[in-house]
């Protein structure tokens, strides 16, 4: 994935967005996600809903629908109405919806993207049965049977054609496993249904600190805050590989410019508070760069582009 738009301070400080616009909102908001609570992408969800609410004053409420790799949500918001009270929150998985031709419209112009959230790194875990505790001797295991994994977004997600550029790269066999979420994950890593799993930090760190699997490397391009003792691809002799995912909101192509504009301010504000900023980092998260709705809509497009090159070179099929 390129790298975030360099978003200047003074950009942002210009940006004359406000923080509540007359008449909105009057009811409820509901905040769609494409896992099962308890997930990473769950946990960013709550901190947001709680953001709005606060605000507000209006409840703000999470509505989890598993399934298709994030498609049955996002497809739930695509028919939703274009006023605000339906927000959708994805990681960088709903640009390989696209991409990968798993949902019949097109993103970027289905749906306005209002805000980034959080960003964090995957995290490349291990059942404690597999013998290798490192990238090189995990690519020396893999060379008498491919290793089987699992991540949390899924057949075609931003887990999946990551793992599938860095096998190519490490010569490491893989075999892909998919589940319906990063609990079922982790769960079928820790029974040893699967030899390997790839989930956010905020999913990771909980699961490492139980003892029950163990972490392998950090996939960001430096060590996750809440895993400080875990080394990274880069470390490991991969210069430059990532695989990381940011969080953000989205709503109905046509949504009022005022409200998305609010919603952005607000939601950028609350993520950068002090507190939440520290709850963020204990779990191996942080509030992702400052960018206004046209900014993050300019870098979105850019990395489609990427996306779309990256599938055709690795000849996947969906």
């Amino acid at each position: 994935m390129p790298a975030l738009l360099t978003c200047g301070t003074a950009a942002w400080a210009q940006d004359k967005a406000p923080d509540k616009v007359p008449g909105y909102p009057v009811r409820p908001i509901r905040i769609i996600i494409g896992v099962q609570p308890g997930a990473g992408s769950d946990m960013v969800a709550r901190a947001t809903a709680q953001i709005l609410t606060e605000k507000w004053g209006q409840n703000a409420v999470v509505d989890p629908r598993p399934g298709g790799g994030g498609v049955i949500a996002s497809e739930l918001t695509a028919k939703s109405a274009p006023d605000g009270y339906t927000i959708l929150q994805s990681g960088d998985g709903l640009l390989f919806q696209s991409a990968t031709k798993r949902v019949a419209f097109d993103i970027l112009k289905t749906f306005d993207p209002v805000v980034a959230s959080t960003q964090q790194p995957y995290i490349l875990l291990a059942n404690l049965s597999v013998p290798a505790k490192t990238i090189k001797e995990l690519v020396a295991l893999s060379a008498g049977k491919p290793l089987t994994y699992t991540g949390s977004s899924g057949v075609g997600g931003t887990v999946h054609l990551g793992m599938e550029r860095f096998a190519k790269l490490s010569g490491m066999k893989l075999k892909h496993v998919a589940y319906k979420g990063s609990a079922p994950s982790l769960l079928a890593l820790m029974g040893g249904e699967v030899n390997l799993g790839v989930t956010s930090a905020m999913s990771a760190t909980a699961a490492i600190r139980s003892g029950k699997v163990r972490g392998v490397a950090a996939l960001g391009l430096t060590r996750a805050s809440s895993l400080p003792d875990l080394p990274t691809l880069v470390e490991q002799g991969f210069p430059g590989f990532k695989i990381t995912n940011r969080y953000s909101l989205w709503v109905r192509a046509g949504t009022p410019r005022p409200i998305i504009q609010a919603i952005n301010r607000v939601v950028s504000d609350g993520m950068h508070a002090p507190a939440m900023a520290q709850k963020l980092a204990t779990d191996g998260s942080e509030p992702a760069e400052r960018l206004t709705p046209e900014q993050l809509r300019a870098d979105l497009a850019r990395s489609y582009v990427e996306l779309e090159k990256q599938v055709k070179e690795l000849g996947l099929k969906f």
